[in-house]
């Protein structure tokens, strides 16, 4: 049986992109991926994570990745599509261009919303062919499944890179990008201005908003 996991890396930061990614493996994958160490990404060191989506890259039968950057995502937030929406287009997107040819497939997605019911609906609506699928929806999927756990790692680990990317570019450490970061919140505070125009922000993030506020409040204090 093939089995196809999807997951995202990159959904609440304030800078950067979100990652989605799908890996189709065999069903005899599972137990060698579990004995390597593939489980949720989160609970795995980076340097470990690393290593093993090589693997999971050389090993599965394809796999697919796809990046929303904040430009993306700060223009279709402002025309009225949510974070949640864009990542069922971009979900759907993904088993689209894997589901070709093949007979039988097992879908395992980790759900971004509470409405689970809902959200799969919506996925399903984007995509292509749905007969030779069968599609779960589900909260911690990631956890539970080996394809979702593999999938997991691809994003994570593209993340990480598109995150460096843009620390070399700019020439500082902004740590991870995420607004629960204190690392984050300074450079923000101090280079929301300066870096706008890079393309780096999610602009529609209250986090964003806020820090590029207190700029311009504090620049008007200052005269």
């Amino acid at each position: 049986m093939l089995i196809l996991g999807i997951d995202d890396a990159g959904r609440g930061p304030v800078i950067g992109p979100m990652i989605l990614a799908g890996c189709l493996i065999n069903s005899s994958l599972e137990d060698e991926f579990r004995k390597i160490g593939v489980k949720d990404s989160k609970k795995i060191l980076p340097k470990k994570r690393e290593i093993l989506a090589e693997t999971i890259k050389e090993k599965s039968v394809t796999f697919e990745i796809t990046l929303t950057f904040p430009n993306e995502i700060t223009s279709k937030n402002k025309e009225g599509t949510n974070l949640n929406t864009i990542e069922a287009i971009k979900t759907a997107e993904i088993i689209n261009r894997i589901n070709k040819g093949f007979e039988k497939i097992m879908v395992y997605v980790d759900c971004p919303s509470p409405n689970i019911k809902k959200w799969q609906t919506e996925v399903e609506s984007y995509i292509e062919n749905k007969e030779n699928l069968e599609i779960h929806c589900e909260h911690k999927a990631d956890v539970n499944h080996v394809a979702c756990s593999a999938a997991s790692i691809l994003a994570k680990t593209t993340r990480d890179r598109e995150i460096e990317k843009i620390k070399e570019e700019i020439g500082i450490d902004f740590g991870s990008g995420y607004p629960s970061d204190p690392l984050t919140c300074k450079f923000l505070k101090e280079n929301s201005e300066k870096h706008k125009d890079k393309g780096i922000f999610r602009e529609t993030w209250s986090t964003w908003k806020t820090a590029c506020s207190d700029k311009k409040q504090k620049g008007l204090g200052e005269f």
